[in-house]
């Protein structure tokens, strides 16, 4: 869960160029005449502030795509993403990379040559187009800040794919018959579990996951399915990698980390206005349950809101998170999902249970406490009493992050425990 910054080194080379625009020696620095540099990758070309830091993913295949600090990412993610368990997003973010399946490409807009100037972030602050003449797929995170990059995109007379179209790839015309979320494999999750698993900021490979099957214990993972806080982008999530290990015996937790409490200095945070962060919490919900549909996660699942810890003496912040988290428990009801709210035991968790019993605010179906007492259990006393979500309805985050290696593959995670069904 998102708490601290990770910082990758930039790397400039291979497909990609860079050039610097320095402000005139007798210039102000302004919003106007701010100093940028051109990147172009496969023909597609788009300027960038030049403070932002460039990373080549084709010449780092090991490299995370971190949403942590304004970054332009170009190339593939590699199979092992080097991605911490813990880092701060909502940075803007841009990633250029070859187009991939239709899954990927199903909510891109397609735009024939580089600029896209009508392309606005959706609710988790992200854009995606696919420029299928250079046979790229350029998605944006961190609101407009990243999306109006967009515009000033172009394409060379070069321009061309990426990379030769795999098998199965679809294209743009094919793309109009590709299924909707209704037609998708439907999965509730997490299913009935007691026992360990494991979160991780980007959702691994399936052969990651399949030599962590076979090597441990672990048969849980919470996966980032969306959120303008989001730390990782998810180059693995697809409605495919969910089919695969559900079917597989994994037991999965979805988790929305989007806006925190107000009294945080995250990036985006909720109105201090009780009736307003009641709204926001709803609008949550449905942006959720869209990604949700998306992967074929399907009604009565249960959605987790991560909540970063926050100070509950501060009776304005904790009456905004408690009417926030009130407002997604009920919309996601509204939309046949079940309610799960992750949050540090000594402030969102705690503030759940002491309004257990309220008429004021929705009590979510399912906790999940984080407290590192390195406790593999759900005994969460004595912030927690027994009595409360006592029917297979927690999960105990009891150990932070951390690398383990398992069937040759490392990994930095959360370790977790749950009973729930």
């Amino acid at each position: 869960m998102p708490t601290a910054r990770t910082f990758l080194r930039c790397v400039a080379a291979g497909a990609i160029a860079i050039t610097a625009t320095p402000l005139s020696s007798h210039a102000q620095p302004s919003a106007e005449a701010a100093a940028t540099q051109t990147v172009s990758y496969h023909g597609y070309v788009l300027q960038a502030p030049a403070g932002w830091r460039v990373v080549d993913l084709d010449r780092n295949p090991t490299a995370c795509v971190l949403l942590d600090r304004p970054t332009v990412y170009v190339g593939s993610a590699g199979e092992l993403q080097s991605c911490p368990s813990h880092a701060v997003g909502g940075a803007p973010v841009v990633w250029v990379q070859p187009a991939g399946t239709a899954s990927q490409l199903a909510r891109a807009t397609r735009v024939a040559d580089g600029a896209a100037t009508t392309v606005r972030p959706d609710g988790d602050g992200q854009t995606s187009v696919l420029v299928e003449r250079a046979g790229v797929l350029v998605s944006t995170y961190g609101g407009s800040a990243a999306s109006s990059l967009l515009s000033t995109a172009r394409l060379t007379t070069g321009a061309s794919p990426a990379i030769a179209r795999p098998a199965g790839t679809a294209t743009a015309t094919q793309l109009a018959g590709t299924a909707t979320a209704t037609q998708l494999s439907s999965f509730e999750v997490p299913g009935t579990f007691n026992g360990k698993g494991f979160d991780a900021c980007t959702a691994p490979s399936g052969t990651v996951m399949s030599a962590w099957k076979q090597s441990t214990d672990y048969r849980s993972i919470g996966i980032y399915i969306g959120g303008v806080s989001r730390a990782c982008a998810q180059p693995n999530l697809t409605a495919d990698w969910v089919a695969n290990r559900v079917n597989g015996g994994w037991h999965l937790l979805p988790i929305h980390v989007g806006l925190q409490a107000p009294c945080t200095g995250f990036a985006n945070r909720l109105s201090s206005d009780a009736s307003t962060a009641r709204d926001q919490g709803r609008a949550a919900a449905g942006n959720a349950v869209n990604n949700a549909g998306d992967l074929g996660i399907g009604t009565n699942s249960v959605i987790y809101y991560d909540m970063e810890a926050y100070v509950n003496t501060n009776s304005t912040c904790r009456r905004a998170v408690l009417s926030f988290l009130s407002g997604w428990t009920n919309r996601l009801h509204e939309l046949n999902y079940r309610s799960g709210v992750y949050s540090s035991v000594s402030s969102g968790i705690s503030d759940l249970s002491d309004t257990y019993d309220s008429t004021s605010y929705a009590r979510p179906n399912h906790i999940w406490g984080a407290w590192w007492n390195l406790e593999a259990n759900v005994e969460l006393r004595p912030y927690v009493p027994s009595s409360q979500w006592s029917n297979a309805q927690r999960v105990h985050q009891y150990r932070g992050g951390h690398t383990e290696t398992h069937g040759g593959y490392t990994l930095n995670i959360d370790n977790n425990f749950l009973d729930v069904h």
